[in-house]
């Protein structure tokens, strides 16, 4: 008959032993302060501009932030000011209150945004503390008239 210390499982069948193809190797993913590997593959402190933004962009901002943007209400106001250089300028709301933030990649549309510009959008609270808001979804609805308008490829356009 069958032997007792034989069974009908795959694992009981083969006699090898499991092994890994390759050893194993255990070591701490970082160096220590003190050793003297760390002070060897320090590098020099990274300059402001390749700083990681703590602001939220577009591309940066959760999925449930985005959500709760799009399904917030729209407001009005106007232009403070905005630099393309930067990246980033403020809009004044037009019920009163606090400027708000507005990031480059938050702003809709083939123009630039001017002082004076009437724009609609929708408010995304800035983490880590939410306490402070920011501009999504900025539409320009009317442009100054007073002055010279710019499309994000370059072409001045006068209103």
């Amino acid at each position: 008959m069958s032997d007792p210390d034989t069974s009908s499982s795959p694992a009981a069948a083969s006699p090898l032993p499991l092994t890994s193809p390759t050893p194993l190797q255990l070591s701490f993913p970082f160096h220590r302060e003190g050793s003297r590997v760390w002070e060897r593959e320090r590098k020099p402190p990274a300059q402001p501009r390749e700083l990681p933004s703590p602001l939220p962009t577009k591309r940066t901002r959760t999925y449930s932030a985005t959500v709760r943007a799009r399904s917030g209400p729209v407001f009005k106001g106007t232009c403070k000011n905005f630099s393309r250089s930067q990246g980033h300028g403020f809009i004044k709301p037009s019920h009163g209150g606090e400027d708000i933030f507005v990031h480059i990649s938050d702003i809709d549309g083939e123009y630039v945004p001017m002082e004076g510009d009437e724009v609609t959008y929708k408010v995304c609270s800035i983490p880590p503390k939410n306490q402070k808001i920011q501009a999504v979804e900025v539409r320009l609805t009317h442009l100054n008239p007073v002055s010279k308008h710019e499309t994000w490829s370059g072409k001045i356009i006068s209103s």
